[in-house]
């Protein structure tokens, strides 16, 4: 059974910073492309960051020079290091594994911030 578990999320103020953690457990985290993506209220889910199997990175424009994305494999673990924080990076942050037909998603972790 697959399971991805992100934590981290919370109240912060604007320039704040907050770290994002997504253990993965059921799949064979090396090879697969892990992500993340957020949704706020009344829009579609959008991409924030991936990071593929060999450490290749690919950031949501709105993201880029804020957040981090790095992953551990020994831990099966992704990171999503997110600085400079602004009330617009207020969503429900979902952590994303992918390899071929196979995806999967956790239950996301709300990341508030207030101004």
């Amino acid at each position: 059974q697959v399971q991805l578990v992100e934590s981290g999320g919370g109240l912060v103020h604007a320039g704040g910073s907050l770290k994002l953690s997504c253990a993965a457990s059921g799949i064979i985290f090396s090879v697969y492309t892990m992500g993340w993506y957020r949704q706020a209220p009344g829009k579609q889910r959008e991409l924030v960051a991936i990071i593929t199997n060999k450490g290749s990175t690919v950031y949501g424009d709105s993201v880029k020079g804020r957040f981090t994305i790095s992953r551990a494999n020994a831990e099966n673990t992704v990171y999503l290091q997110m600085n400079s924080l602004n009330p617009e990076d207020t969503a429900v942050y979902y952590c994303n594994a992918a390899f071929g037909p196979g995806v999967y998603w956790g239950q996301g972790t709300q990341v508030t911030v207030s101004s």
